[in-house]
């Protein structure tokens, strides 16, 4: 096998009248008798091989070839006969006539074929994922994902960061979702964790003296899964000293526009736009708002607070919210059947309905349209509606209103094109509230995690006596395009502000240490003010990719149960490795 010339897809005309030696796969063969031709692909694109009977003994082997076999062939490039050239491809006016082929592997028939688009189940494209990586699609995302890292070290390292490596087995601390352990053999009953972030051991970094930490972390969350999450993800994760908020968002937006510029060819104009929360919360009902349409939340309370539509005026009077979003040109688009199905999806956000009206003829109509005619003008003017546009409204209380129509919003975008897919809108949301109350384990929890600095001017509020729940954080998210793409905070560097910290989310001073000692010990031996933040890679990689799973920008995922069909785990273990570690499993029905 003599040494490659070229990749398949980058053979174009200037090889022409030159011999080439080409490896790939065979992406398929056609026998005309006496000519065969044969699609040879690797992952730079497909390119045409001609086998005739100048050479009969490399035209028997090419009529056994089939689809993956891997081969091996030399030959002459030329270019394609008159009206047998292909413009879709980038090696569409040449061929190679084959003078030697090698078959370097046989391949059983593939469960799938090896191309875009294909109709098979997830299932079945991950039990036989290294198939599944041979498509283009999926060759292209990954080698983006590979690329992104490159540009992320290349301008980290260019602006003095140091890459640093954390450890992967960490002691269990409570910083959101459920840990994985690890159970140790030298000490029965005790347990390492897989980290769900380096977050406390960055922190020590700068107490160290190591003023600008980067990493491409590896975490580790057990959570329930969905799109974009995945129990095991990378992060491009920084933290640095004597640095505030604004001067972190810099270098990141250098970062960004960097990977921008670098894999999309794309000049991005910073400094990003900085939101608040509260305002992204009340404009769009999402702290990770897509600002590439509008159709934003409108507060109509002042509307409706003498309204004698019950539901409405019941709704205020409980301090609770009636939001509605206009869908420009949208009445005709929308059937009641429509609506109601809208109306069963935002259930489980808590909402008890979703009202309606359409403006036809310079009047509402349909849906409640007869309960709320005494506020009909206010809302044409207030609304700016106009013909053919459609009302939905939701009362309830903040969060419920928000979810329902956060998700509303969204979903009609999407649906009726109002933005460009290719569009990338970055955005900041900033201001965040230090805690949040969660209502499934109901409690208050902080929103970032407990590490976050309160703004200056909330710090008071941690004191005996005062609300920690009205302080808000130096905190920050990147937003991208409706998905959060990282975040970051101002660190507690003071180590009364975080025992005061700690205190207001209910840990005892016993409590506080078990779980962070090794911090609140090092906060007391001049630990400077120091702050960061994290990039998801693999949500960023499927965004840049065009994505909407980050599945597809990751080698080796689990599927949404967290299991990994190719290899089946996790897998059950030997009884032996169990009593080595002292552990007995106790099946669940």
């Amino acid at each position: 096998m003599e040494e490659r010339t070229d990749y398949c897809g980058n053979i174009t005309e200037k090889y022409v009248g030159q011999k080439v030696s080409l490896d790939g796969w065979v992406q398929r063969r056609r026998d005309l008798g006496g000519l065969v031709f044969v699609d040879l692909r690797d992952y730079k694109g497909i390119v045409q091989l001609v086998f005739n009977t100048d050479h009969q003994d490399v035209l028997d082997i090419a009529e056994t070839l089939r689809s993956e076999y891997v081969i091996n062939v030399i030959g002459t490039v030329r270019l394609r006969g008159e009206g047998a050239t292909n413009d879709d491809m980038t090696t569409g006016k040449v061929e190679v006539v084959v003078e030697k082929v090698e078959i370097l592997n046989k391949s059983l028939t593939p469960p799938f074929e090896i191309k875009d688009g294909i109709d098979s189940s997830e299932e079945t494209k991950l039990k036989y994922r290294y198939l599944d990586l041979r498509r283009p699609e999926m060759q292209k995302a990954i080698r983006t994902r590979a690329q992104i890292k490159h540009s992320v070290n290349e301008y980290l390292y260019e602006n003095g960061f140091i890459d640093i490596e954390t450890p992967n087995l960490t002691p269990s601390t409570p910083e959101g979702a459920r840990d994985y352990l690890v159970p140790s053999r030298v000490y029965p009953g005790r347990f390492f964790a897989l980290p769900q972030s380096p977050q406390l051991f960055k922190q020590l970094l700068m107490v160290g003296g190591f003023d600008r930490y980067f990493q491409l972390a590896h975490c580790f969350r057990d959570e329930d899964l969905r799109g974009d999450r995945q129990p095991e993800f990378t992060q491009i994760d920084l933290e640095t000293s004597f640095m505030n908020q604004e001067e972190i968002q810099t270098v990141t937006e250098g970062l960004i526009a960097r990977v921008m510029k670098d894999e999309k060819g794309i000049e991005v104009k910073t400094p990003f736009p900085r939101i608040n929360w509260d305002d992204a919360m009340d404009r769009f009902g999402s702290d990770k708002p897509d600002v590439r349409f509008g159709m934003e939340l409108q507060n109509l309370n002042d509307i409706f607070k003498e309204t004698e539509f019950k539901v409405f005026k019941g709704t205020i009077d409980n301090g609770g919210q009636v939001k509605a979003i206009v869908v420009k040109d949208g009445a005709d688009k929308y059937s009641r059947k429509n609506i109601e199905s809208y109306q069963e999806y935002i259930k489980r956000f808590g909402a008890k309905g979703l009202a309606w009206a359409k403006f036809n003829d310079n009047e509402l109509t349909g849906g409640v349209s007869k309960f709320i005619k005494a506020q009909e003008a206010q809302l044409v003017s207030t609304l700016g509606l106009e013909n053919n546009d459609l009302l939905l409204f939701v009362a309830d209380n903040k969060k419920v209103v928000a979810d329902s129509l956060g998700y509303l919003r969204k979903a009609i975008a999407k649906e009726q094109n109002l933005y460009d897919p290719k569009e990338f809108a970055f955005i900041w949301v900033v201001n965040w509230p230090l805690f949040e109350y969660d209502e499934g384990i109901q409690r208050w929890t902080a929103a970032h995690h407990p590490f976050t600095m309160p703004n200056e001017e909330d710090v008071h509020y941690l004191d005996d006596g005062e609300d920690p729940h009205k302080a808000y954080a130096q905190s920050y998210d990147i937003v991208l395009n409706g998905y959060e793409l990282g975040g970051g905070s101002i660190r507690i560097h003071d180590y009364k502000i975080q025992e005061k910290m700690l205190k207001a989310l209910n840990f005892t001073k016993e409590k506080a240490y078990e779980q962070f000692g090794f911090l609140l010990d090092a906060l007391q031996y001049g630990c400077p003010p120091h702050g960061g933040l994290a990039i998801g890679l693999d949500r960023f990689a499927m965004l840049l990719s065009g994505k909407d799973n980050i599945r597809d920008v990751i080698a080796f995922p689990k599927n949404s149960n967290a299991t990994e069909p190719m290899t089946h785990a996790p897998l059950e273990v030997s009884k032996q490795q169990l009593d080595d570690l002292g552990i007995e499993v106790s099946k669940k029905d």
